[in-house]
């Protein structure tokens, strides 16, 4: 097994103690890995359940993950794997996806994790609907690819801005660092827009965008700071649009569903939506769990995987966001 990390993540779960069975052929259990739970039992949330940050090194099959030594949760060094994803359903018939999370330890699990899609809350009863061992990888794939929202104008190579639901593949769109390029495959999938899921909104003008922006969570725009406002040493710099919300001008749009349409060219992309610069999808062992063969293999000359580009780089790191300040700050730093 290559056990090689190609990312870290800061994953927020609950520990299994937290999530129990309340009623049903469980009850009074933790949350156990598939084998052991029991579809049509309840689960609840205790009074005082916390999300932890599971600090982890994702390995290069993208299905497990190696515990960081600065993790405040479970064993350093430990292998965690993606067990399950679960279908929880609330009072009110709403449908909460969740994934389970098995760390181990000399071939025995040392501790289970409930990571959530969409919020849960607590003391709340969810009954247990669906439980499925193969669909958990795609589930987690699926929050990293990264997407435009039905009507997003995407500027092409002659400079037409076309909504991203009218692109076909074939049709150059311009692209940073290397001029017009072809769409290799274009995605689509809708979803509940909960959680995860939820779109990040940047509104009309709040980053000097043509028209509302909208895109997942994890969606990464990239800025050039005439002046560097935000510390980061260098002029440019990749941010995800979670990290700009500000419940002002940059929101998260809960509730409904929403189309995602993924833009996948031979190499990882800088591309322009609304006037911004903003990533195409990154095919990488994480993410080639959700898309098809077909897709996957003509990337990068055919190995499978989009090699590595200098703008990847630019990430902007955690320990300079400053929460509702940093729209402002990149608008100034952008600005003339």
């Amino acid at each position: 097994m290559n056990t090689n990390a190609i990312q870290t993540l800061n994953l927020q779960v609950y520990p299994a103690a937290d999530f129990t069975v309340t009623v049903g052929a469980a009850e009074g259990d933790a949350l156990s890995f598939a084998d052991e739970m029991v579809l049509d039992d309840i689960y609840a949330l205790s009074r005082h359940a916390t999300k932890q940050p599971l600090k982890v090194d994702l390995l290069e099959d993208g299905q497990k993950f190696r515990i960081r030594h600065d993790s405040p949760q479970g064993h350093a060094g430990n292998i965690t794997v993606i067990d399950s994803c679960l279908s929880l359903m609330a009072a009110d018939s709403t449908l909460v996806e969740a994934l389970v999370l098995v760390e181990v330890e000399d071939d025995t699990a040392a501790a289970i994790y409930l990571l959530p899609l969409a919020p849960i809350e607590r003391l709340e009863e969810y009954r247990l609907v669906g439980l499925d061992r193969h669909a958990a990888t795609t589930r987690f794939a699926e929050l990293a690819c990264v997407s435009f929202t039905r009507g997003t104008h995407v500027t092409l190579g002659s400079g037409a801005q076309v909504p991203v639901e009218r692109l076909k593949v074939g049709d150059k769109v311009l692209t940073r660092d290397d001029g017009p390029q072809p769409i290799r495959w274009i995605g689509r999938m809708t979803v509940r827009a909960v959680g995860a899921f939820a779109p990040v909104v940047i509104r009309k003008g709040v980053l000097h965008n043509a028209n509302d922006l909208v895109m997942n969570p994890d969606h990464r725009i990239f800025i050039y700071q005439r002046e560097d406002k935000v510390g980061a040493g260098r002029a440019e710099v990749l941010i995800k649009v979670r990290h700009l919300i500000d419940d002002k001008g940059v929101f998260q749009q809960d509730g409904g569903f929403v189309d995602y349409f993924q833009l996948l060219f031979d190499d990882h992309q800088i591309i322009y939506a609304e006037g911004i610069a903003a990533e195409s999808l990154l095919v990488d062992p994480r993410t080639a769990a959700a898309l098809p063969q077909s897709a996957i293999a003509p990337v990068s000359e055919g190995a499978g995987s989009h090699r590595h580009r200098h703008h990847l780089d630019y990430e902007i790191q955690d320990s300079l966001l400053t929460g509702s300040q940093m729209v402002d700050l990149l608008k100034r730093a952008s600005s003339a």
